[in-house]
C-alpha cells in the first residue's frame, strides 16, 4: 500500500496523532494552510428605473424570487468545519485559513490569480509546509498551483486518501486504498515536478527516448491491473463465504451512516466486539461481522462499514466496492445519524445519495438517531420515535432495547412463527436447541413428554416438524416478544 507524501517534510500519513509522542520522537507536524472556496451566484441587476426597481423588489419578496438574492453553494461554514476535522484526523496543525467566495471556479487555478498571490503570501508569513484545498483540483489546476505556490499543494481527495491509508489494517483494506491512490495519481503525474519529464536511457529498463513520465505511467498501469486481480480474488472469497452462510440462513444487518456518527460505538454496544471507536473521521475502514442474538432469540450477523462523507470521491466508492458489498447484500440497514449535529439533515442526504448509487435504497431502513445523551433534556422530546425510528445513545445504552425490537420486526427472510411441540424428554438435543434458539412460552411435563409452546425462526422450527402437535399448524408470531411484523415500503422509511 502506498502512502501519499503530503509535504516535503515527513509524510502526513506517517505522523502519529499523539502530540507527546511527536515531541518525544522529534517528528515535526505538518503546518497546514487551509483554503476554502465557496461558489455563489451574483445578485441579479435590478432595473435602473426606481419605479421598476420597487415593483421588482415587491415581486421578488412576494414569490421568493431566488434570482434576486445571492445563492450559496453547499460548501459553507459547516462544510469547512468538517474539512478542519479531516485535517486534524490526518495529524496536521492548522496555522492559517483562507476562504474565497466566487461565482465559478477558475479553470486554471480554481481561485483566481489574485487569490493565488494572497495564498502564497499567507503561507510564507505563517510558515506553512503544506497547502490544503477543500476542493478537488484538476491535474491542470494542481500543476499550476504547485508552480505558483512555495509549498506542496494537496486537494480534498488526496487528503481523504491519506487518512484511509493511515487506518487500513487488513490486506483487503490496504489493496483498496492503494488502488484508489494510484487511480487518483495516474492523470496527475505531469504535475509531480520536473523529474518526471526527464529522458532516461537505461538499457533493459525502458526504450530509447522513453521519458520517465511514460515509464512511471506504465508501471502504475501494471500495478493497477495486479491490484484489480487481487481484489477480484478477495471478492470471490467473500462470495464463497456468503454462500456458505446462506446454507444456514443467518440474515445480515449493516450499519451505515455519516463518518463519526457513532457506528462503531453502537456496534460495540450491540455485540461487545471491542472494535476501535474513535472520534477521528474514517477510523473504521475494514468491514467487521459479529453475531448478534435478537430478543426473539433469532441470530443475525451485524456488519460495521466505512462511513460516508460529503463529496465522497467516486474512486473510493469504486475501490471499496468489495467492502460495500456487505451493504448491498444486507437484508436490513441501520442508518446511524448524529442527532446532536446541526448538519444532520445534510449528512442524511449524503448517505442516501451513496446508498442510491449502490442500489440499496429499496431495502428496509431503520433510522437510528444516535448520541441522544448529548442533547439537553428539553430537546429530546422533539425526537419522538416514529414507527421505524429509534432514538438511542450508544454510549449509555439508552434506547437499545427498542432498536433491537425494530431489528427483529424488520427481518422478513426468516419470519418468526409460533408452534406447539410434544418432545420426548430423552431428546435432550432437541430441547436444548429450542431453548437456545426460540422463546418458550409454555413448558409442561406429561409423563415422558414435554409440551412446549414456542416462538422462533421458521427455519429453526421446521427442523423439528415431526414433534409438532398433530392438530396444530405453524402460525405467524402474534407479538408476544416474537418481533413479528415487517417494514412496509409504503409506510416505513425508504
Amino acid at each position: 500500500m502506498r502512502r501519499l507524501a503530503l509535504s516535503r517534510g515527513p509524510a502526513l500519513s506517517q505522523c502519529p496523532t499523539n502530540e507527546d509522542l511527536l515531541k518525544s520522537t522529534g517528528v515535526q507536524t505538518d503546518r497546514a494552510l487551509l483554503v476554502g472556496v465557496e461558489f455563489v451566484s451574483r445578485p441579479r441587476a435590478l432595473p435602473r428605473s426606481a419605479a421598476l426597481a420597487r415593483e421588482a423588489a415587491k415581486l421578488a419578496s412576494a414569490v421568493g424570487d431566488a434570482d434576486a438574492t445571492e445563492h450559496h453553494s453547499a460548501d459553507g461554514p459547516a462544510a469547512f468545519a468538517e474539512f478542519r476535522e479531516l485535517v486534524a484526523g490526518a495529524g496536521a496543525e492548522v496555522v492559517a485559513e483562507v476562504v474565497q467566495r466566487r461565482p465559478r471556479p477558475d479553470p486554471a487555478t480554481l481561485v483566481g490569480k489574485g487569490k493565488v498571490e494572497e495564498i502564497a503570501a499567507v503561507a510564507e508569513s505563517a510558515g506553512a509546509t503544506l497547502i490544503l484545498f477543500d476542493h478537488d483540483l484538476t491535474p491542470t489546476q494542481l500543476r499550476n498551483l504547485e508552480r505558483a505556490l512555495p509549498v506542496r499543494v494537496v486537494d480534498r481527495t488526496q487528503l481523504i486518501l491519506d487518512i484511509f491509508a493511515r487506518h487500513a489494517r487488513s490486506r483487503e483494506g490496504q489493496l483498496q486504498v492503494e488502488l484508489a491512490q494510484l487511480e487518483y495519481m495516474l492523470p496527475r503525474l505531469t504535475g509531480r515536478g520536473a523529474a518526471m519529464s526527464q529522458l532516461g536511457g537505461g538499457i533493459g529498463s525502458r526504450g530509447p527516448g522513453e521519458t520517465q513520465l511514460e515509464t512511471d505511467r506504465r508501471k502504475i498501469q501494471r500495478r493497477l491491473l495486479q491490484l484489480k486481480r487481487e481484489l477480484e480474488d478477495v471478492r470471490r472469497v467473500r462470495t464463497q463465504q456468503r454462500h456458505r452462510r446462506a446454507a444456514v440462513p443467518v440474515p445480515t444487518i449493516a450499519l451505515v451512516g455519516y463518518t463519526n456518527a457513532g457506528k462503531s460505538t453502537l456496534f460495540n454496544r450491540l455485540t461487545d466486539a471491542g472494535v476501535l471507536a474513535s472520534s477521528r473521521m474514517f477510523s473504521t475502514l475494514d468491514p467487521k461481522l459479529r453475531a448478534l442474538v435478537l430478543p426473539s432469540r433469532r441470530k443475525v450477523l451485524l456488519s460495521d462499514t466505512v462511513g460516508f462523507i460529503r463529496n465522497l470521491p467516486h474512486t473510493l466508492i469504486t475501490s471499496f466496492r468489495a467492502t460495500l458489498e456487505e451493504v448491498e447484500k444486507a437484508e436490513v440497514l441501520l442508518h446511524v445519524q448524529d442527532c446532536s449535529s446541526p448538519e444532520r439533515e445534510q449528512q442524511k442526504e449524503e448517505v442516501e445519495k451513496v446508498l442510491a448509487e449502490l442500489g440499496s435504497m429499496g431495502k428496509p431502513i431503520i433510522s437510528v438517531l444516535n448520541k441522544m445523551d448529548l442533547l439537553p433534556p428539553a430537546e429530546r422530546s422533539a425526537y419522538a420515535t416514529s414507527e421505524w425510528t429509534a432514538a438511542v445513545s450508544a454510549q449509555t445504552g439508552e434506547g437499545i432495547s427498542h432498536l433491537l425490537e425494530l431489528m427483529d420486526r424488520a427481518l422478513t427472510a426468516d419470519p418468526i412463527v409460533e408452534e406447539e411441540f410434544l418432545v420426548p424428554q430423552r431428546e435432550g438435543a432437541v430441547l436444548a436447541a429450542l431453548d437456545a434458539g426460540a422463546l418458550i412460552f409454555k413448558r409442561e411435563f406429561s409423563g415422558d413428554l414435554v409440551d412446549l409452546s414456542v416462538a422462533g425462526p421458521a427455519s429453526l422450527l421446521a427442523r423439528y416438524r415431526q414433534y409438532r402437535h398433530a392438530q396444530t399448524a405453524p402460525k405467524a408470531g402474534t407479538g408476544r416478544g416474537s418481533g413479528s411484523g415487517a417494514i412496509s415500503h409504503e409506510t416505513g422509511p425508504v
